[in-house]
C-alpha cells in the first residue's frame, strides 16, 4: 500500500477525550487474545455502546466526525455520499497477539486507528500484498490517529502486540450499509467479494472491527 494513501495526523484527539478514553475500565485479557469493545453513532443520535458512554459517544462524534469526513473526500471521494453511521470500537490486543494480514470489510469507507496506551508498542503494519511484501509499519505514538480507505484486496495490514505489553486503540471508521454501492465504486464483483467473507465467517467477524 502507498504511503501517499494513508493519512497519518498526530495529537488527534483532544486532551479531555484522550483522557476519558485512557481511563475506560476494561476487562483484562489473556496474552495471546483480543477484545473489541463495540460502539456506535449513526445521523440520528441512534446509538449501541458497550465501554464509551452515551454522552461520550456524542462528544466524540461532534469532535471528530467532520475531520474524518474530510480525510474520506481527501482519500476517496466517490464513496462520501455512502456514510451512514460511525464506529468507535475500543480494541486490546494481548501482548503475545497477532492479528493477521487483511484489506478490510467493504462496509468500512474509512478505516482509522487512534494509538491510546501504553507508551511504546507496534503500529499498523501495512503491506504491497497478502503474502506480506514490502512491510512498512506506522510507527507507535500516543494520539497518533492513521486512517486509509479501505479497497477490495488492495489495502493489505495487519497488527500485533510488541511481547511486553497489551496494546489499546480506539478503531474509528466511517461506515456504510450500501455494501452493492461500494463494488460498484471500486468496480469489483459484489458477488465475489461477498463469497471471501461468507468462507471464512471466523475472520470476517473480526475484521470488520479492526485495524
Amino acid at each position: 500500500m502507498k504511503e501517499t494513501n494513508i493519512k497519518i495526523i498526530d495529537n488527534f484527539l483532544k486532551k479531555e477525550d484522550l483522557e476519558k478514553l485512557n481511563s475506560l475500565a476494561l476487562s483484562s485479557i489473556k496474552d495471546n487474545e483480543i477484545k473489541v469493545f463495540h460502539n456506535s453513532i449513526d445521523q440520528n443520535k441512534n446509538i449501541k455502546n458497550s465501554c464509551i458512554s452515551v454522552e461520550a459517544l456524542e462528544q466524540l462524534q461532534k469532535n471528530y466526525h467532520d475531520q474524518a469526513i474530510d480525510i474520506l473526500k481527501e482519500l476517496n471521494p466517490k464513496k462520501l455520499d455512502l456514510y451512514d453511521y460511525s464506529e468507535f470500537h475500543i480494541i486490546v490486543t494481548g501482548k503475545n497477539y497477532k492479528f493477521p494480514i487483511h484489506d478490510d470489510t467493504p462496509n468500512k469507507l474509512l478505516s482509522g486507528v487512534i494509538y491510546l496506551k501504553p507508551n511504546k508498542n507496534t503500529g499498523t503494519i501495512f503491506y504491497s500484498n497478502k503474502k506480506g511484501d514490502d512491510k512498512q509499519e506506522i510507527e507507535w505514538k500516543i494520539n497518533r490517529a492513521v486512517f486509509f480507505s479501505r479497497s477490495e484486496k488492495n489495502t493489505w495490514h495487519s497488527y500485533e502486540g510488541d511481547g511486553v505489553s497489551d496494546r489499546i486503540a480506539l478503531v474509528y471508521n466511517l461506515m456504510t450499509n450500501k455494501i452493492k454501492d461500494v463494488y460498484k465504486i471500486e468496480k469489483k464483483s459484489f458477488l465475489f467479494g461477498q463469497l471471501r467473507y461468507k468462507l471464512n465467517p471466523v475472520l470476517y467477524k473480526y475484521f470488520k472491527f479492526t485495524i
